[in-house]
């Protein structure tokens, strides 16, 4: 089995974050050696004859090789660059009606075969507890195919050099904007995954992932008082030339306040306007409690979307089997099969999918062999659909999977992971500018900031880093101290106008914990500028004395 190491490392609004980094370290050029296809498909017919040979009905095998390089800096200094590398073989069988799994990593003959014969006897042992069997939803062999993600310029052949360079190149333009501290990373993923089952695929794929999260602090020495502004760039599922920010693909926010990248990233640029931003937080007003007309840049609503709309309907919370990280939902049966439950407005049309090019969830298959699609989970404000693994389709009357199951790592087994869940834009021509000319009341948010949110999924607070007033239909300054408050049905009740499609981009988690054992998957939320009125705002600033 493969050893679990962690590094502890300062990242986003949380300040530091716990990471998961599978395998051991290697040499940066030991990134680029290939397994060969021959190798993994002779690997998996071995596991799969000897896993049916011990009685299993079906079996699908997934090799892996799953590359990391971490690069972290502050202020002008490079602290740390790690490159880790893990390998092994994850057999999954059905016997006797009841799921069995083993892993290793001794890729070999023996080995894998082994790991099969286990994985049976655990199967077997599982079903003498078992009431109902398996039941998987059919899903046709694909033969031999294989699949990248597409990029031009691929990140493990760029010289760690430039990348640190990068990094501290922004974070002096933080300083001379204004910042005190600062604070970059860059999230570099490689994952190689080989499905093969007795349904007849034999699915290789290349996926490649980036995130470059940054943080600029500004201190007043006088008084001791510090704020800070986290990065708003959106982690990605494409190569390095995401860096290479092109002015074609800049976005303007409302009001001028700041401008966003979509198709690349400017990271100096950021690292510059947050510097500034995070000095002017400062001397920004404190809110005023009360009742305002929120609007949210993607870059915030991205994780409400996340945490209220993208948890909840996942199945495997819904039916109760996934209850001890996290919690349940409040999105049961009985509100679908209703065929009305009311999960918002008319304005909330909510996608789920995992195709869209760039996006952290973007692949062709999913690990148990299902092609990726789209489909609706709320269509005109209605619960319509949930998101569904092979066992779990028929619970909801659904002739094929979602294509949604997801591991984290060879040795753990698949299970149901959300795909990229999204706002989809409005339909008529709306842009952030003209949406704010028809508040009188309100507050403009950009990016994540902390958050809470209950076991049901349903009753939260979010925060952000910038926050804009509102005043008769203008920006008039920002403001400090905010956090909106909500139940997920009333909020997404309250959005009454999203922007078109001309502003609409994703944010993404890359570290999205679930499961015990935990595993972390990466997952892309999109949306346009929206607006949700009559929201309860407090002030979050700690009174001492």
């Amino acid at each position: 089995m493969e050893r679990r190491t962690f590094l502890r490392i300062g990242a986003g609004a949380a300040g530091s974050m716990l990471v998961p980094v599978f395998g051991n370290a290697i040499a940066a050029e030991e990134l680029l050696n290939p397994m060969a296809a021959s190798f993994k498909k002779s690997l998996a017919d071995t596991a799969m004859n000897a896993a049916t040979k011990a009685g299993a009905s079906y079996c699908d095998v997934r090799i892996g090789r799953y590359l990391n390089q971490f690069v972290t800096t502050r202020d002008l200094h490079v602290e740390s660059v790690t490159n880790t590398e893990s390998s092994g073989v994850g057999v999954r069988v059905i016997a006797n009606g009841a799921y069995g799994f083993a892993a290793t990593n001794s890729m070999t003959p023996d080995g894998v075969a082994n790991a099969a014969r286990q994985a049976v006897a655990i199967a077997k042992a599982n079903a003498k507890l078992q009431s109902e069997p398996v039941q998987l939803a059919p899903v046709e062999g694909v033969g031999e195919v294989s699949w990248a993600t597409p990029f031009t310029k691929d990140w493990r052949t760029v010289p760690v050099k430039d990348k640190a360079e990068m990094l501290l190149a922004a974070n002096k333009a933080g300083l001379d904007a204004g910042a005190s501290f600062m604070r970059s990373q860059l999230f570099q993923v490689n994952q190689q995954k080989y499905f093969a089952s007795t349904d007849g695929s034999y699915i290789d794929q290349d996926i490649h992932r980036l995130w470059a999260p940054l943080s600029a602090t500004a201190v007043d020495k006088a008084t001791g008082k510090f704020r800070s502004r986290d990065g708003l760039g959106a982690p990605v599922g494409m190569g390095y030339e995401y860096f290479d920010a092109r002015p074609e693909h800049k976005v303007q926010a409302a009001g001028g306040v700041t401008t966003l990248y979509t198709k690349s990233y400017d990271l100096v640029e950021e690292a510059r306007a947050a510097g500034r931003q995070a000095r002017e937080k400062l001397s920004a007003k404190s809110v005023e409690p009360g009742k305002y007309d929120l609007v949210l840049a993607p870059e915030n609503l991205f994780l409400t979307i996340h945490e209220s709309v993208g948890h909840p309907t996942e199945l495997d919370r819904v039916l109760g089997y996934e209850a001890n990280y996290a919690g349940t939902s409040f999105c049961t049966l009985d509100k679908w099969q209703s065929k009305n439950f009311k999960f918002g407005s008319e304005h909330v049309n909510i996608v789920a999918d995992k195709t869209r090019p760039g996006s952290l969830g973007y692949v062709a298959y999913d690990d148990e062999g299902v092609k990726c699609k789209e489909w609706d989970i709320i269509r005109n404000g209605i619960l319509v659909n949930y998101q569904a693994t092979r066992d779990q389709a028929h619970i909801i009357g659904e002739k094929e999977s979602h294509g949604c199951s997801y591991a984290d790592s060879w040795s753990q087994v698949q299970f149901q992971r959300m795909p990229n869940v999204s706002l989809a834009p409005g339909k008529k021509r709306l842009t952030p500018d003209e949406m704010v000319k028809d508040v009188k009341k309100g507050i403009y948010i950009l990016g994540r900031g902390s958050y809470s949110i209950d076991q049901q999924r349903y009753n939260f607070q979010f925060g952000g880093q910038l926050y804009f007033e509102i005043k008769n239909g203008k920006i008039v300054g920002p403001l400090e101290d905010v956090a909106y408050q909500a139940n997920t049905q009333e909020f997404w009740n309250a959005c009454t106008a999203t922007c078109d499609e001309r502003d609409w981009r994703m944010g993404g988690s890359f570290f999205d914990g679930k499961g015990q054992p935990s595993q972390v998957s990466a997952v892309s939320h999109g949306s346009s500028t929206t607006r949700f009125n009559g929201i309860n705002v407090i002030n979050t600033a700690r009174k001492i004395g």
